[in-house]
Order: C-alpha cells, then sequence, then structure tokens
C-alpha cells in the first residue's frame, strides 16, 4: 500500500495560509487602515500568476491558495473596519504612529 500525502499536505497548507491572513487583516486595517487594500491585490496577483507558472502542483496550489487569501483579504479589510464602527475590535488611537508609539506630529 502507498500512501500519497499531497492532499494533506495542500489541506493543512490551506489551512495554515487562511490562518495567517486572518491577523494580517485585523493589524493591517488596525495600524494602515483600508488604504493597504492595494498590497492585497498585489500579492494576489503575483501569486496567481506565479501559480500559472509553476510547474510543481503542490506548489502550484498553494500558491493559489495564497492569491485567493490575497484577494478574499481585500473585502475583509473593508468588513473588519465594520467591526472596529460596532466595536467589535478595538480602533487604533488616534495621533500615535503605529510600530513607535510616538505621537504624530500634524
Amino acid at each position: 500500500m502507498e500512501l500519497h500525502f499531497t492532499g494533506l499536505i495542500i489541506g493543512v497548507a490551506t489551512f495554515l495560509i487562511i490562518g495567517i491572513f486572518h491577523p494580517i487583516v485585523i493589524k493591517g486595517e488596525y495600524y494602515f487602515g483600508v488604504k493597504i487594500w492595494w498590497l492585497f491585490l498585489l500579492s494576489g496577483i503575483i501569486t496567481g500568476i506565479a501559480s500559472l507558472l509553476v510547474a510543481d502542483i503542490l506548489i502550484s496550489t498553494l500558491l493559489a491558495v495564497w492569491a485567493a487569501s490575497s484577494l478574499w483579504g481585500i473585502g475583509e479589510l473593508v468588513h473588519q473596519r465594520k467591526r472596529v464602527e460596532r466595536g467589535w475590535f478595538p480602533a487604533r488611537p488616534e495621533g500615535k504612529i503605529s510600530f513607535c508609539h510616538r505621537k504624530c506630529k500634524k
């Protein structure tokens, strides 16, 4: 009996990729707002094209999953903004720089 792990690897990796995008969307919206949507678009286009050019079925499939997750993330950024407005997630305090936590000069 021969075991084939490709399907299992794709399933687990898909789960992990989607799991990675969840906090990326939340943190991205928190620190930068929805204005980073174009990064998700660019990531989706690049990995989508790469999935067409790679011959290995495992790598090609994972690149396509990454592309789909990136493009899905665009819509999730907008939904995350709405969740913040409803109070379901914390909003970034005004006047704070994202990573250094100093007051912004306006």
